[in-house]
């Protein structure tokens, strides 16, 4: 498993990620124990996971279980310091964490320590915030119209929140910070206070990013590679939709849809359209598609790692077989063309 250097860190991932979202609700612990092992002989050393989860649903009793869960690994096996861990703060809202509280300077330290002791670790190697605190153009909240903060307070709370996760790393509690649902502006924000010294400067931004959902592509980009900032790649198949199982409305049992009817609005009319190109893609070239999507998401020069999730062993294993795929000038040139015909299925 290939590994690159994530930012402008010493801190080496796997390219690809194995994400930690379902367990503790759908995938046992015991099921979440068995994919780590899996992913762990594959070569895969970078986990990531949020105080939050498990998700879908969201439920106060919850929080904590999947951190818990990799922490119980951590203890069983000592492979500790075979593994790059990455953890979320979850950002302001949502009520199941402290009853919604924004991200600030007074929630870090508590985060901070909560999630270590769920990890049962003493330091965090990526900290991440899991969204902002203010609406931005990818949030319901923005379009419906919710009061937005002034620019100059939205600059002093994240040079607040900086300086706080400074005082973390001189405690030894995180090594390095990144941001995750971030916002081109907002990540010249932050990377702008930390070049003028108020703390520590982003490695990383944790964004969707797949054949379906190409925002990364512009200002992000241009952002990313210029800054050395790398992005972790999450829903590469976006919420499943790429492998192909939704087409012709049908909805598995147990799968996110029954769930998730609207899959976080990604279910549009356009978008099962695109995965019938895509899908044509991977038929034309003896693909999978599963492949196909990951290897692209991976190739691109803006990546540092891509996260991929499985409920089920059979699932994960499918995903494994796939990480050495590396895709032709002529697969691309087709994913280009379907890109084109679909540029923006959701």
């Amino acid at each position: 498993m290939q590994k690159v250097k994530l930012g402008r860190s010493d801190l080496m991932v796997s390219r690809y990620c194995l994400g930690s979202m379902t367990w503790g609700g759908p995938t046992s612990m015991d099921a979440a124990h068995r994919q780590i092992d899996m992913a762990v002989d594959h070569g895969i050393s970078f986990i990531d996971t949020a105080e939050i989860y498990p998700i879908t649903p969201v439920r106060a009793e919850t929080v904590g279980r999947t951190e818990r869960i990799i922490g119980l690994w951590f203890d069983k096996t000592g492979h500790r310091g075979d593994v790059v861990i990455a953890t979320q703060h979850t950002g302001g809202g949502q009520r199941a964490v402290r009853h919604g509280a924004a991200i600030t300077p007074g929630t870090i330290q508590t985060a901070v320590e909560g999630s270590l002791r769920r990890l049962k670790t003493e330091y965090i190697d990526l900290y991440q915030f899991h969204w902002p605190n203010r609406p931005t153009y990818r949030d319901r909240r923005f379009e419906e119209g919710e009061h937005r903060p002034k620019v100059k307070s939205v600059l002093q709370n994240m040079a607040d929140c900086l300086g706080a996760l400074e005082a973390e790393r001189k405690r030894g509690t995180i090594r390095h910070f990144g941001l995750s649902n971030e916002t081109a502006w907002g990540m010249a924000q932050w990377l702008r206070l930390a070049g003028a010294g108020t703390g520590l400067r982003p490695v990383a931004v944790q964004n969707e990013y797949s054949l379906l959902c190409r925002h990364h592509d512009t200002d992000l980009a241009e952002l990313c590679l210029n800054e050395d900032v790398g992005l972790i790649a999450y829903a590469p198949l976006a919420l499943g939709l790429l492998t192909g199982k939704y087409q012709g409305r049908a909805k598995p049992p147990d799968s996110r849809m029954t769930l998730m009817p609207d899959l976080g609005g990604r279910r549009t009319d356009q978008v099962f359209a695109a995965v019938d190109d895509y899908l044509d893609v991977a038929l034309k070239h003896d693909l999978d598609v599963v492949g196909m999507a990951l290897a692209f998401a991976a190739s691109r020069p803006f990546t540092a790692s891509v996260v991929f999730g499985a409920t089920t062993e059979d699932q994960l294993q499918r995903i494994l077989s796939q990480t050495e795929l590396e895709l032709s000038a002529e697969v691309l040139k087709d994913i280009e063309a379907v890109r084109r015909a679909h540029p923006m299925p959701f």
